[in-house]
Protein backbone atom coordinates (compact mmCIF):
# COMPACT_ATOMS: atom_id res chain seq x y z
CA UNK A 1 0.00 0.00 0.00
CA UNK A 2 1.68 3.37 -0.81
CA UNK A 3 0.69 6.93 1.24
CA UNK A 4 -0.01 9.85 -0.17
CA UNK A 5 3.21 12.52 0.39
CA UNK A 6 1.13 15.30 0.25
CA UNK A 7 -1.86 13.98 2.83
CA UNK A 8 -1.05 15.87 5.88
CA UNK A 9 0.09 19.26 4.27
CA UNK A 10 -1.33 22.59 3.74
CA UNK A 11 -3.68 22.78 1.17
CA UNK A 12 -1.31 25.56 -0.36
CA UNK A 13 1.76 23.28 -0.65
CA UNK A 14 0.03 20.76 -1.85
CA UNK A 15 -1.64 23.47 -4.61
CA UNK A 16 2.38 24.40 -5.18
CA UNK A 17 3.11 20.90 -5.42
CA UNK A 18 0.34 20.59 -8.45
CA UNK A 19 1.98 23.39 -10.21
CA UNK A 20 5.69 22.39 -9.89
CA UNK A 21 4.34 18.57 -11.20
CA UNK A 22 2.23 20.54 -14.15
CA UNK A 23 5.24 22.40 -14.69
CA UNK A 24 7.10 19.53 -15.44
CA UNK A 25 4.71 17.78 -17.41
CA UNK A 26 4.17 20.73 -19.92
CA UNK A 27 7.97 20.91 -20.19
CA UNK A 28 8.22 17.47 -21.04
CA UNK A 29 5.45 17.60 -23.56
CA UNK A 30 7.11 20.74 -25.10
CA UNK A 31 10.73 18.76 -25.17
CA UNK A 32 8.98 15.86 -26.93
CA UNK A 33 6.79 17.89 -29.69
CA UNK A 34 9.73 19.95 -30.50
CA UNK A 35 12.07 16.70 -30.82
CA UNK A 36 9.28 14.86 -33.08
CA UNK A 37 8.43 17.84 -34.88
CA UNK A 38 12.12 18.82 -35.66
CA UNK A 39 12.87 14.88 -36.74
CA UNK A 40 10.02 15.19 -39.18
CA UNK A 41 10.87 18.33 -40.57
CA UNK A 42 14.60 17.06 -41.00
CA UNK A 43 13.16 13.74 -42.47
CA UNK A 44 10.42 14.70 -44.82
CA UNK A 45 10.85 18.64 -45.66
CA UNK A 46 14.40 18.70 -45.49
CA UNK A 47 13.96 22.01 -43.16
CA UNK A 48 13.68 22.48 -39.58
CA UNK A 49 13.04 25.06 -36.92
CA UNK A 50 16.53 26.91 -36.49
CA UNK A 51 15.83 28.04 -32.51
CA UNK A 52 14.56 24.16 -31.86
CA UNK A 53 17.72 22.47 -30.67
CA UNK A 54 19.08 25.49 -28.83
CA UNK A 55 15.38 25.12 -27.17
CA UNK A 56 15.61 21.64 -26.27
CA UNK A 57 18.76 21.96 -24.91
CA UNK A 58 17.22 24.58 -22.63
CA UNK A 59 14.47 22.54 -22.00
CA UNK A 60 16.75 19.46 -20.59
CA UNK A 61 17.82 21.73 -18.28
CA UNK A 62 14.30 22.98 -16.75
CA UNK A 63 13.26 19.51 -16.63
CA UNK A 64 16.21 18.58 -14.73
CA UNK A 65 16.07 21.12 -12.10
CA UNK A 66 12.48 21.09 -11.71
CA UNK A 67 12.66 17.29 -11.67
CA UNK A 68 15.27 17.96 -8.34
CA UNK A 69 12.65 20.35 -6.78
CA UNK A 70 10.13 17.68 -7.07
CA UNK A 71 12.72 14.74 -5.85
CA UNK A 72 13.57 17.41 -2.87
CA UNK A 73 9.79 17.85 -1.77
CA UNK A 74 10.16 14.36 0.33
CA UNK A 75 14.21 13.66 0.56
CA UNK A 76 13.44 11.54 -2.27
CA UNK A 77 16.84 11.86 -4.11
CA UNK A 78 19.37 9.34 -5.07
CA UNK A 79 21.46 8.36 -2.31
CA UNK A 80 24.05 5.48 -1.07
CA UNK A 81 23.05 4.72 2.61
CA UNK A 82 24.96 1.21 3.04
CA UNK A 83 25.84 2.46 6.22
CA UNK A 84 22.59 3.30 7.61
CA UNK A 85 21.23 0.14 7.48
CA UNK A 86 24.09 -1.02 9.97
CA UNK A 87 23.32 2.17 12.23
CA UNK A 88 21.05 1.90 15.62
CA UNK A 89 18.24 3.87 15.23
CA UNK A 90 19.13 6.75 16.74
CA UNK A 91 22.44 7.07 14.80
CA UNK A 92 20.45 6.69 11.52
CA UNK A 93 18.23 9.91 12.63
CA UNK A 94 21.25 11.83 13.36
CA UNK A 95 23.08 11.21 10.24
CA UNK A 96 19.58 11.91 8.32
CA UNK A 97 19.76 15.66 10.19
CA UNK A 98 23.28 15.59 8.97
CA UNK A 99 22.86 14.90 5.45
CA UNK A 100 20.10 16.93 5.11
CA UNK A 101 22.00 19.84 6.49
CA UNK A 102 24.67 19.46 4.46
CA UNK A 103 22.31 19.29 1.65
CA UNK A 104 20.75 22.34 2.40
CA UNK A 105 23.90 24.48 2.88
CA UNK A 106 25.75 23.13 -0.81
CA UNK A 107 22.29 23.81 -2.49
CA UNK A 108 22.20 27.43 -0.79
CA UNK A 109 25.73 28.14 -2.27
CA UNK A 110 24.37 26.84 -5.34
CA UNK A 111 21.38 29.58 -5.03
CA UNK A 112 23.82 32.23 -4.87
CA UNK A 113 26.46 31.73 -7.24
CA UNK A 114 23.58 30.24 -9.74
CA UNK A 115 22.23 33.47 -8.89
CA UNK A 116 25.20 35.82 -9.39
CA UNK A 117 25.72 33.77 -12.94
CA UNK A 118 22.45 34.65 -13.87
CA UNK A 119 23.04 38.30 -12.95
CA UNK A 120 26.28 38.47 -14.99
CA UNK A 121 24.22 36.93 -17.90
CA UNK A 122 21.97 39.50 -18.01
CA UNK A 123 24.59 42.21 -17.91
CA UNK A 124 26.07 40.61 -20.94
CA UNK A 125 22.93 40.50 -23.11
CA UNK A 126 23.47 37.13 -24.85
CA UNK A 127 21.09 35.77 -26.26
CA UNK A 128 20.18 32.23 -26.33
CA UNK A 129 17.79 31.37 -29.44
CA UNK A 130 16.30 33.56 -31.62
CA UNK A 131 15.25 36.93 -29.40
CA UNK A 132 15.23 35.13 -25.86
CA UNK A 133 18.34 36.11 -23.48
CA UNK A 134 20.28 33.77 -22.20
CA UNK A 135 19.67 34.99 -18.88
CA UNK A 136 15.69 33.81 -19.08
CA UNK A 137 16.69 30.56 -19.91
CA UNK A 138 19.28 30.12 -17.01
CA UNK A 139 16.71 32.25 -14.60
CA UNK A 140 15.01 28.12 -13.36
CA UNK A 141 18.89 27.54 -11.60
CA UNK A 142 18.70 29.74 -8.78
CA UNK A 143 14.81 29.74 -8.20
CA UNK A 144 15.63 25.18 -8.04
CA UNK A 145 18.38 25.56 -5.93
CA UNK A 146 16.73 28.18 -3.53
CA UNK A 147 13.36 26.00 -3.32
CA UNK A 148 15.78 23.13 -2.46
CA UNK A 149 17.80 24.31 -0.18
CA UNK A 150 14.41 25.83 1.74
CA UNK A 151 13.04 21.96 1.48
CA UNK A 152 16.22 20.33 2.72
CA UNK A 153 16.31 23.13 6.06
CA UNK A 154 13.17 22.39 6.69
CA UNK A 155 13.75 18.58 6.62
CA UNK A 156 17.19 19.18 8.79
CA UNK A 157 14.97 20.94 11.27
CA UNK A 158 12.60 17.90 10.98
CA UNK A 159 15.14 15.41 11.83
CA UNK A 160 16.82 17.23 14.33
CA UNK A 161 13.40 17.28 16.34
CA UNK A 162 13.07 13.98 15.72
CA UNK A 163 16.54 13.01 16.96
CA UNK A 164 16.53 15.34 20.38
CA UNK A 165 12.69 14.18 21.06
CA UNK A 166 14.13 10.71 20.63
CA UNK A 167 16.94 11.33 23.59
CA UNK A 168 14.18 12.40 26.22
CA UNK A 169 12.38 9.44 28.11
Amino acid sequence: MTSNPSAGRWPILRFLEKIEDSILILLLLLMICMAVLQIVLRNFMDSGILWADPLIRVLVLWIGLVGAMIASRNNQHISVDILSRYLPEQMKMLSTAVICCFTAVICGLMTYFSAGFVLMEKQDGFIAFGTVPAWVCESIMPVAFAVITLRYAVLSVSALKSVFHRQTP
